[in-house]
């Protein structure tokens, strides 16, 4: 059996030939038989266009998938927890905002704290305050997080 091709330029003639012939075939139709059908043009027109549509929406709105790789460093204590007391004493931290800050890194609310504490709620609020101004955050995971990195709370409080 031979290959095709050697055969191949000629082959393309061929495809390019039929392609054009149907062409002509089809317009001579249209010219000669379907000259004062306008329904059927549209029609022609409106399934071109639906097609197009179909086919520029699968294009807009296909769904991009990207996969993201995060790589987060984890601190992973080695040695027992050794509590920071130059930097308690620096801060000016007292004993019962230590303690309300344990109790928040424990993921306990306001009125819980108060509960545990046997202190108004009030109190609890007191205490919170002071110790976002004396650890300079403004929210409570920020506290619990930089209280764990200058070593007044254990890598992990339970």
């Amino acid at each position: 059996m031979k290959t095709l091709k050697p055969y191949k330029e000629f082959l393309s003639y061929i495809v390019i030939m039929t392609v054009l012939f149907l062409v002509l075939w089809w317009m001579e139709f249209r010219f000669m038989v379907l000259q004062k059908d306008y329904e059927i043009y549209i029609g022609f027109l409106a399934v071109f266009f639906l097609l197009f549509g179909l086919w520029l929406s699968s294009k807009i709105t296909k769904p991009k998938v990207e996969t993201i790789v995060l790589e987060k460093k984890i601190l992973v204590p080695e040695t027992d927890f050794v509590f920071n007391q130059t930097e308690f004493q620096e801060r000016n931290i007292s004993k019962r905002e230590l303690e309300v800050l344990t109790l928040m890194a424990k993921g306990m609310s306001n009125q819980e704290i108060a509960e545990t504490l046997f202190v108004s709620l009030n109190t609890v609020k007191t205490h919170t305050t002071k110790l976002f101004e004396k650890l300079e955050v403004k929210r409570r995971t920020q506290a619990i997080e930089t209280a764990k990195k200058l070593q007044l709370l254990p890598p992990t409080v339970v």
